[in-house]
């Protein structure tokens, strides 16, 4: 079976939604998480896209491509950052230690890039000249890199609301959060990005910018939580071809969900009004796209399960419960 026919395939049963009886239940734009009665929490890694702060509908296989390379990144970055990972039973789902989260969004950028309202290109385009608490210097063109990585934090949103990048001091008077724990943070996700960029590198990949989201452990750490350097979280640029198509003034060959954002924006949406349909055409290239950029990260073929998954969780989860 091609990759194509797979997403074809996974097309027939999405993963949008589940209502599973593990314990008190949350969802956020593309997980559900059930926290359990002795600390746990059940991730489930939906199919369900969203960007604009808003949920667009589903990509095929999207949550198992995406909890696969969380998975890798997670494990590749522990001699950096700890994080809440304890098992992964299945395909979609990942197991962690239940944390408290911190109320902040840790995001790195590198370049002067993005298509949306929080997005540091939209401002230079403005005309401003300050972001976050950051000086850009005068003359930089869109997708150029800034002279150094710089921490752009934001608050975190409820669904359907939209994050508020802010300097460091505004977070810390919006959020009340501990200042040490937020520079805790800050520090680890300067570090986490510094190894993403490396590890990225070396397989032919601009690591452009990500966020992080950090949580505090039972005992008191400040770990990792959610996500990792996936297509969700982080843009990605092909290495090879990005300076001869930034000295012609083109954007760089992208490997993530900034496709989907800019065929939304060529017809006009930019996160408020009515969602445009998304043809399964559109919906299987975005798909294909995260694919390539998984087995570039990882260097292994991607095996996709092509069970229906409602019940292929229940079983799994159902079995590692049980242990």
């Amino acid at each position: 079976m091609t990759n194509r026919d797979a997403f074809q395939t996974a097309l027939a049963h999405p993963l949008d939604h589940t209502e599973f009886a593990w314990g008190k239940r949350y969802e956020g734009k593309v997980r559900d998480n059930y926290t359990t009665a002795d600390g746990r929490r059940i991730l489930i890694v939906t199919d369900r896209i969203s960007a604009f702060d808003r949920v667009l509908g589903t990509l095929p296989l999207k949550g198992q491509l995406l909890n696969h390379v969380a998975n890798w990144w997670f494990s590749a970055t522990r001699d950096v950052a700890d994080n809440h990972v304890l098992a992964a039973p299945d395909p979609n789902v990942l197991v962690a230690t239940e944390c408290e989260p911190l109320p902040v969004e840790m995001v790195v950028r590198a370049y002067l890039t993005g298509t949306t309202s929080t997005s540091i290109w939209v401002h230079y385009a403005r005309g401003e000249r300050v972001f976050c608490g950051h000086a850009i210097p005068e003359g930089l063109r869109q997708h150029e890199r800034l002279p150094e990585p710089i921490l752009t934090p934001s608050t975190k949103a409820e669904k359907g609301d939209h994050d508020v990048s802010a300097s460091r001091a505004e977070i810390l008077r919006i959020s009340r959060m501990d200042p040490a724990e937020f520079d805790r943070a800050a520090a680890l996700a300067m570090a986490l990005f510094q190894k993403g960029q490396a590890l990225c590198r070396e397989r032919g990949l601009i690591l452009v910018d990500t966020k992080y989201e950090f949580g505090r452990t039972p005992d008191g750490r400040v770990v990792v939580i959610d996500e990792i350097h996936t297509p969700d979280s982080s843009r990605f640029w092909y290495s090879a071809s990005y300076e001869e198509r930034f000295a012609r003034g083109e954007a760089p060959e992208s490997f993530d969900k900034e496709f989907l954002r800019r065929w939304l924006v060529e017809r006009g949406f930019h996160g408020d009004g009515p969602i445009p349909e998304i043809p399964d055409e559109i919906r299987i290239e975005s798909a294909r796209r995260y694919l390539e950029t998984i087995e570039r990260i990882t260097g292994k073929p991607f095996e996709p399960n092509l069970e229906e998954p409602l019940a292929r969780i229940a079983r799994n989860v159902a079995s590692y419960l049980s242990r």
